[in-house]
């Protein structure tokens, strides 16, 4: 699995409030949570909604932290963010955004790595994040998380496991 894409750079600790205020908690469909992303961080929203596409977050230590609400993945991955890349995730952020299919990525190092608007890689088979910059390992990925990521998420996963059911 391979995925490419725009660097959109945020600092330390974003949390899941920063990405979809609880005020849009209410809604259900992703595409118009989508609309409503970093409402409560205008000077990012300013910024992502001229972001060029296909976008891959960067950010540094702590992200993600907060509630323990899906809204924040299922938003961002609707509004076309391909992949996130961080120093370090809160855990809860980074499983939801798994189940939810979007490619979540802890890279060590890989904030002071990357610049703004730079094309980034996250290549699986490899093991890798690429920038023009270099390159940071970042280990194997569970054969059960690349499933759960390539099925396009756990209810993917699930149905077709349900589908392949003789009753």
């Amino acid at each position: 699995m391979r995925v490419t894409g725009y660097a959109f750079k945020l600092g330390d600790n974003i949390s899941t409030d920063d990405i979809i205020a609880g005020r849009y908690l209410y809604i259900t469909d992703p595409g118009e949570l989508a609309m409503h992303i970093f409402e409560n961080r205008p000077e990012i929203r300013s910024r992502i909604l001229r972001a060029r596409r296909p976008i891959v977050i960067v950010a540094g230590r702590g992200f993600g932290y907060g509630s323990s609400r899906e809204h924040a993945p299922l938003a961002l991955k609707a509004f076309g963010v391909k992949a996130i890349v961080v120093d370090s995730f809160h855990r809860i952020f980074y499983r939801n955004s798994i189940n939810n299919g979007l490619l979540a990525v802890e890279a060590p190092g890989v904030h002071d790595l990357v610049e703004e608007g730079e094309m980034v890689t996250i290549d699986l088979d490899r093991g890798v994040v690429e920038s023009s910059r270099g390159i940071i390992h970042i280990g194997e990925v569970p054969g059960y998380v690349r499933g759960i990521l390539e099925a396009g998420g756990l209810r993917e996963v699930l149905r077709r496991l349900a589908g392949s059911q003789r009753v």
